[in-house]
């Protein structure tokens, strides 16, 4: 199976890529036409339609209860104190912060601490933010290099059951796609508190009979930390359209940078004993730059009863990013280090889409490839004040500043299947898999541990639809996804301190999902979706903070089972008048209890640091006098700190208040207060072995990254 599926795509991509050609060339000369035939195999072109609030109501389109599409409406009505929350608006998903603002988010959700990014799939216009083997975290996601205002829609997907999702997709995946074209041009100024200073150009214009989007964004915080952030932030667009829904393309480049000072988490017996303030920092060195260049294209192409799709992407990458979570556990000249990565990426998706009959009923069929491939350069070396030093731990052996370089060459393609077919009129099916290939190349500055891996996996997918009413769908889905392991922990053989490494996994983990889910608009103004599900992972990436970010493999190959169920209402009682209500619950556990070798926390069955509950409730009003208002609130309940359940986070409450005024045709005045009850709660909570100072005793504690406290944004838009 797994020589078919090798041999497969490769076939498929030389017959799509001279038909693609083809096709490409005949509509340059002018030859293309779209002729009318049978009805069930030919692609209906249907109407433009701008997504403005969320649409849940996708009765007949989507394929599960928790897939669904974000507008421009609910992004540009929240109120966010950080870029990541946009995707806060998928409904279970929190975005959290440890650390400085240049930095990935952390993000949970279905049961998962997902890091910076594992096991949660996010790319902009099919140009992966994830990045595996990475420095920091495999899967690290970083979304700062995005502008929300040019976000024209958010497609999402929860679950292992779509083959065009792929590493990294595990509990699922957010797309997200730039506007075309802007109704105006603007320039948008917000100040606030704790030296905020946002300025932004956003602009589209006629050009060479297309479109051009343009921005320009300046941003700078400093947070309410007593080592101020200090958060720089530029970013730039530009996006060249051209074509319609038949035929057309696209070409956009990014740029963005970053430079900040990081408030990491800190000790509870810290804080408790005086030695620092709430907002303080243990290591006020701590921060990082990034930097990032991007260009990629689409171009799409539709016939009488085909559509061809082709994307590419290509991208270079910078971090060096200096943490210090353990303080002076390891060295009395402190435990700082940097990690740094360089890389550079390029990749494409092409996929062909057919319709046909299959034993006399409606169906399609979609093919396609993808593909990435990536040359990385990432090092762990000892820092102190963020200069690469060679240190001594406190028996006076030498700790090298080099702890580990390794050089990586990683290549992926995939090859996906999906076949829907409609058997009546209320049922449906869809049908699908993906067969992915993984070579990894590493290069050490410890020769036994560089190694080269190949290995390829094959996921089935199915899901069923049913429809129970004009206004209401049952959903079943089941299907394996998967996530890649950091390639460095697939050749190593020996850890930086020369002890054997203990833990080895496969390049590639799979996991098995299945679902039920409802949706529903039989209430006139209410959307209503419901699903149950569960996700069985064959092994678990989980953050450790003494030896995650030293160099060593940390991942346990034990299995995890989880499962919950999700509750979203979307409702319209009136004109201008929206309520929303998302409620997530799950449970996480290991197969068997864990154990541990060092007696740093308990051992047991519980997954650490997995999410539980999670409310996102809102309110929005538009008055016809321009002027709006929305209030939201963010729950995020206690979570395992251990596996024995021993030791748990806090819960977290979070009030945010925005309004908008429209004082003329070319000006509108925007108004936020975040936290607005002023609570003093925790961002997130880990627990973990540390050591204060140098003569400090050795402890196993919470350590807490807070919240920022209530804050003010004031801001004008101005129409050009």
């Amino acid at each position: 199976m797994k020589r078919l599926g090798i041999s497969g795509f490769v076939v498929l991509v030389l017959i799509t890529y001279v038909e693609g050609f083809s096709q490409l060339t005949s509509s340059l000369h002018g030859e293309a036409t779209i002729e009318a035939s049978n009805s069930d195999q030919t692609i209906t072109v249907l109407p433009q339609v701008l997504v403005s609030g969320r649409q849940d109501s996708l009765i007949g389109i989507a394929n599960s209860a928790t897939e669904g599409v974000i507008g421009v409406d609910e992004i540009s009505s929240r109120p966010l104190l950080r870029v990541g929350e946009i995707i806060e608006t998928i409904p279970g998903l929190i975005v959290t912060q440890h650390a400085g603002g240049g930095k990935a988010n952390q993000y949970f959700t279905r049961g998962f601490n997902l890091d910076h990014g594992t096991d949660f799939a996010i790319d902009l216009e099919d140009m992966p933010l994830n990045l595996s083997t990475h420095a920091h975290g495999q899967g690290y996601a970083d979304i700062n290099s995005v502008i929300p205002e040019l976000i024209s829609q958010i497609d999402f997907q929860k679950g292992p059951y779509y083959p065009t999702n792929g590493d990294n997709a595990t509990v699922g995946a957010a797309h997200l796609q730039y506007a075309s074209i802007l109704p105006a041009n603007t320039i948008s100024l917000e100040e606030g508190s704790n030296s905020y200073t946002r300025l932004l150009y956003t602009g589209s214009t006629a050009a060479l009979s297309g479109h051009l989007l343009e921005g320009l964004e300046y941003y700078h915080e400093n947070g309410p930390w007593i080592n101020p952030d200090d958060y720089k932030r530029y970013n730039a667009v530009t996006k060249y359209t051209q074509g319609d829904s038949q035929l057309g393309f696209n070409i956009m480049a990014m740029f963005y940078h970053g430079t900040w000072n990081s408030t990491d988490q800190i000790a509870e017996s810290a804080v408790c004993n005086g030695e620092i303030p709430f907002y303080g920092t243990q290591s006020p060195s701590d921060g990082g730059i990034s930097q990032k260049f991007s260009i990629q294209a689409q171009w799409h192409y539709l016939s009488d009863n085909s559509q061809t799709y082709l994307s590419v992407y290509a991208f270079h990458y910078d971090l060096d990013l200096f943490s210090n979570f353990t303080y002076y556990l390891s060295s009395p000249q402190g435990d700082q280090f940097e990690q740094q990565d360089n890389r550079n990426e390029l990749g494409f998706n092409l996929s062909k889409n057919y319709n046909s009959n299959f034993l006399g009923f409606k169906s399609e069929n979609e093919f396609s490839n993808q593909t990435r491939l990536s040359w990385i350069d990432v090092g762990l070396y000892q820092t102190i004040n963020r200069k690469r030093t060679q240190k001594t731990d406190y028996t006076g052996t030498i700790i090298n500043a080099d702890t580990k370089i390794d050089s990586i060459q990683e290549s992926s393609s995939a090859f996906t299947y999906n076949n829907k077919i409609w058997w009546s009129k209320v049922l449906r099916s869809e049908l699908g898999f993906r067969e992915d290939v993984y070579l990894a190349d590493v290069k050490d500055t410890t020769p036994i541990n560089s190694g080269t891996k190949l290995t390829a996996l094959f996921s089935p997918k199915f899901s069923l639809i049913y429809t129970l009413a004009p206004s209401t769908e049952l959903y079943f889905q089941c299907g394996y996804g998967f996530h890649s392991n950091d390639a460095r922990s697939i050749t190593a053989k020996v850890n930086p301190d020369n002890t054997e490494v203990g833990t080895h996994v496969p390049l590639l983990v799979h996991a098995l999902g299945s679902e039920v889910g409802l949706r529903t608009t039989a209430i006139a103004g209410l959307h209503s979706t419901i699903s149950l599900w569960q996700l069985s992972n064959n092994s678990e990436l989980l953050f450790d903070g003494i030896d995650a970010d030293s160099g060593q493999t940390s991942i346990t190959t034990q299995q995890t089972h989880r499962y919950g169920f999700e509750l979203s209402n979307y409702y319209t009682p009136i004109k201008n008048l929206i309520f929303d209500l998302d409620i997530a619950e799950s449970w996480a556990y290991f197969n068997q209890p864990t154990t541990y070798t060092e007696d740093i926390t308990p051992g047991g069955s519980l997954v650490d640091e997995a999410i539980h509950l999670s409310i996102a409730s809102g309110v929005e009003y538009k008055t016809t006098n321009d002027l709006a208002f929305s209030l939201r609130l963010r729950y995020f309940g206690p979570r395992p700190l251990t596996s024995d359940g021993t030791v748990e986070s806090k819960s977290t409450s979070i009030v945010n208040f925005g309004s908008s005024y429209q004082l003329s045709k070319y000006c509108k005045t925007t108004f936020e207060i975040l936290n607005l009850l002023n609570r003093r709660d925790h961002d997130i909570d880990y627990y973990y072995q540390s050591k204060n100072t140098p003569t400090a005793p050795v402890l196993n504690e919470i350590h807490f990254h807070p919240i920022e406290p209530i804050e003010l944004r004031l801001g004008v838009i101005i129409n050009l």
